[in-house]
């Protein structure tokens, strides 16, 4: 620390005790360095994603091809009570303590070598709440001496890791007007970056970022082209950042006012670069005949500086979508070496519309795209020169307003279903192998247009649907992608829909759970089987990895969930057996 002159060295020590007694001790405290060393170190789990890149991989190499069958459940923590739904969160570790978040805006701490509860927080969640897809939560994130969440009223709360004292919330926005809060924050810098829920009641997409000790907003990046950008001094003062794009430049009318495009899924951070990937959602409404134009920043990865909360650029996957194609999945910092033989600084998305990118991470430029499901309905390719997709013009819902009845526009089948060649289960990356490990769904729908107005904490969609499975045997496919070639390394099918998300180690594994209730470990290179537990409920979050005092552990969530029981039409009565639940499990190797 810079001595300042005129203060005698004791005092500065003073200042320094003063300042870490208030914000934890040294060694307690989640610093910047940690979180961005989260992938490299190995003793903890600070971030959502195993480092802000997003690559879900670990060094950790004791659990491996040859030693995963010893591998046993060390203690399991039931979250409790009748609130159980869909259970979508990483646990995070740190200083002996796992903290996880679960349904209904729960948030846990748990020592993490006996499962014993420390704490827990209850949200009080108001009657009139609105979450599209289950009443689920990602996630949490560490900085200092706190653990900070987002609630599904919109509150953003953080509290002291080692007691459960709440230190600070701030309310985001009105849960009366659809908006909501599910995602794992980030923390890049000191701030804590979240965006928003609520795409199909009209919410505007937005990024914060908030100073991470206080909740003070220090800027605000809407994601629907037209709407103004602010930065906040630490005197309250508001000033102007700047329009994200240009006002009705591809939004017709007034449509960008209540143009979606939410931000409800975790972002990823790349310090070479100083971005922030937030991916956003579909535009609202649905039917596409009312907004004629690509609809930015909908559908989209965008880039944006921490420093400043501008975009720096955007690629957006599915322009004037109408289907549903939410953009929200992660875009994953990884080194990708071309068929030239050179190495880019570059990101992966396998998106909902089924077609996996790779854009360079410092400029947003197209290097790849292809397929990585094997039914797509809506397009025939991407056009790797001008990085648009090459429609197919008859599988767009029909106009209602050409109907004879004005009611109900020409219905199409459609792949994929508007859930997604991928949703919210997150994808792995492997450096050894240099493969993608994407939790990823075969099934299409039924889907048509209606007439829709625009009504504040209504739904917002002008259409109906009915999603279906493509074949009788499997809807979910764990498959292991190639992102230079574009070809399927291996894939093993699922007869349930996956919902959880991957992990890949040092030890030539990935790890990934299914709806059947499964936790599996599968050889990285070949795909081979090695290793299953049954959890006891369906699996729809992304496993972790860590060791203490010289072993390896693994933990995930089980609980059975999410957008697909609610939404999935007749995938729902397929899965209609599958039981629902609440915990966590800890595993490790059998000492023999």
């Amino acid at each position: 620390m810079k001595q300042r002159v005129g203060v005698e060295p004791r005092v500065g020590v003073a200042i320094v005790m003063v300042s870490l007694l208030a914000w934890g001790s040294a060694s307690a405290v989640v610093s910047d360095a940690d979180i961005l060393n989260d992938a490299r170190t190995t003793h903890d789990v600070v971030t959502a994603g195993l480092g802000t890149q997003g690559q879900r991989f670990s060094p950790l190499a004791k659990i491996n091809t040859k030693t995963v069958k010893g591998l046993v459940p060390v203690w399991s923590m039931s979250f409790g009570g009748e609130k159980q739904r869909g259970q979508e969160s990483q646990p995070l570790v740190h200083n002996g303590k796992m903290f996880v978040t679960a349904s209904y805006s729960r948030l846990f701490a748990i020592d993490v070598k006996t499962g014993r509860k420390l704490w827990k927080y209850e949200h009080r969640l108001p009657d009139g709440i609105m979450p599209c897809c289950d009443v689920v939560n990602r996630g949490a994130a560490l900085y200092g001496n706190l653990v900070i969440f987002g609630t599904l009223d919109a509150q953003l709360l953080a509290f002291e890791q080692d007691t459960g004292k709440l230190v600070w919330k701030e309310k985001v926005d009105e849960y009366s007007a659809g908006h909501s809060l599910s995602a794992a924050p980030v923390i890049v810098k000191g701030l804590v970056v979240t965006g928003i829920s609520g795409g199909e009641f009209g919410a505007i997409g937005r990024v914060e970022a908030r100073d991470a000790k206080t909740g003070k907003l220090v800027w605000t990046r809407p994601t629907v082209e037209g709407h103004m950008g602010y930065r906040y001094g630490a005197d309250g003062s508001k000033t102007e950042g700047g329009v994200s794009g240009v006002t009705n430049a591809s939004w017709p009318g007034d449509l960008w006012k209540t143009g979606g495009a939410a931000t409800w899924n975790n972002f990823t951070y790349d310090p070479d670069t100083n971005l922030i990937f937030v991916g956003t959602g579909n535009p609202a409404p649905w039917n596409s005949h009312l907004r004629p134009g690509d609809n930015l920043y909908s559908c989209s990865t965008v880039a944006i500086d921490a420093d400043t909360g501008k975009i720096a650029w955007h690629y957006q996957t599915t322009p004037h979508d109408g289907w549903d194609f939410d953009g929200v999945n992660e875009f994953v910092a990884f080194d990708w070496k071309g068929k030239d033989g050179k190495t880019v600084k570059a990101g992966g998305k396998a998106d909902r519309n089924g077609f996996f990118y790779v854009l360079d991470r410092g400029n947003g430029k197209l290097l790849n795209a292809f397929p990585f499901v094997n039914k797509i309905t809506w397009a025939s390719s991407i056009d790797l020169k001008t990085g648009r997709p090459v429609y197919v013009a008859e599988n767009r819902p029909g106009d209602p307003s050409a109907a004879a009845d004005a009611k109900k526009g020409q219905s199409v089948f459609s792949a994929p279903s508007f859930l997604g060649g991928k949703n919210q289960q997150p994808m792995a990356f492997s450096p050894q192998t240099g493969l993608f490990y994407v939790p990823a769904n075969e099934w299409g729908m039924e889907i048509w247009n209606e007439p829709v107005v625009y009504k504040k904490g209504a739904a917002y969609l002008g259409a109906g649907f009915t999603i279906k499975p493509l074949h009788d045997d499997y809807i979910g496919v764990m498959r292991a992608v190639d992102p230079v070639s574009g070809k399927i390394a291996w894939e093993i099918k699922n007869y349930a829909p996956l919902w959880g998300g991957a992990l890949a180690t040092g030890g030539g594994l990935v790890f990934y759970g299914t709806p059947e209730g499964h936790l599996k470990a599968v050889d990285a290179k070949s795909g081979k089987e090695l290793w299953q537990f049954q959890t006891g409920s369906g699996v729809v979050a992304p496993p972790i990895t860590w060791d203490q005092d010289g072993e390896q552990y693994l933990a995930v969530v089980s609980g059975w969930g999410g957008a697909v029981p609610l939404w999935g039409g007749d995938v729902a009565k397929r899965v209609n057996f599958l039981e629902q639940g609440g915990s966590v499990w800890v595993f490790k190797l059998h000492k023999s």
